[in-house]
């Protein structure tokens, strides 16, 4: 059999099986889709949070958001980017944190600019993770504390999400976020938790990508039920 090898996806199987008219084995074919839906989210990510960045920025206004919930999400994402660098995981397991990482902090500078006046507490935070993220993702600690660190990284981010959908739900209204991003969310945590498995990535991942599952689709379903009709205009009498 021919190997036909592309950024560690061996395609040379596959099409090896359908040139004979055959259906590919499950061996075969599986981890070629975890593989191709692995790039898949990573590509996707690279504008998961791009939609909320430009709804805030259009409407001037950080209405309806949680400021911890965004933080939290941010730390969350650097913990979880340094574990899988740490632990050596292909890219196609884990590259989207590295984007998603990137546009978080982005996100949490435009909220910070649109929620003036902010107090010397608050400018501590990001002076603070300047000073603590760079030794995380060098993998610069314990692997003992590493190990506690990651296993935090679970319930940091399940805070996150708490804090949003206990504000939603006393709103009865999503405010300002997007829909568009945590669908994104939603939808590449669902698949995460297939290539994590296909990967044989640690159960801690494959929990990490279960939970997002539980808390993205949590939010989404808010920003579906309180979502405010769009007013129709009334119709001209003769």
């Amino acid at each position: 059999m021919v190997e036909l090898k592309f950024l560690g996806m061996d395609f040379g199987c596959a099409l090896g099986s359908l040139s004979k008219g055959e259906f590919p084995e499950k061996d075969c074919l599986l981890p070629l889709i975890s593989k191709l839906l692995g790039y898949a989210i990573v590509a996707a990510s690279t504008t998961v949070k791009l939609p909320q960045i430009l709804k805030i920025l259009q409407h001037k206004s950080v209405r309806g958001l949680s400021v911890v919930a965004f933080e939290l999400e941010l730390i969350g994402y650097t913990i979880a980017l340094a574990y899988c660098l740490h632990k050596g995981l292909p890219f196609s397991a884990f590259g989207e944190y590295a984007f998603l990482l990137i546009q978080a902090i982005i996100l949490v500078a435009v909220i910070y600019y649109f929620s003036q006046p902010l107090g010397m507490k608050t400018w501590m935070k990001p002076l603070l993770y300047c000073a603590v993220a760079p030794t995380i993702l060098a993998g610069q600690i314990d692997p003992v504390l590493f190990e506690a660190l990651y296993a935090s990284q679970h319930a940091i981010f399940l805070f996150a999400r708490i804090p949003q959908i206990w504000k939603n739900f006393q709103n009865r209204s999503t405010g300002e976020l997007s829909f568009l991003t945590f669908f994104m969310n939603f939808a590449g945590s669902m698949v995460r938790v297939f290539t994590s498995l296909q990967e044989k990535a640690p159960m801690s991942v494959a929990l990490g990508s279960a939970l997002g599952v539980l808390m993205n689709g949590t939010i989404l379903s808010q920003i579906i039920i309180y979502q405010k009709p769009t007013p129709q205009k009334e119709k001209k009498r003769d």
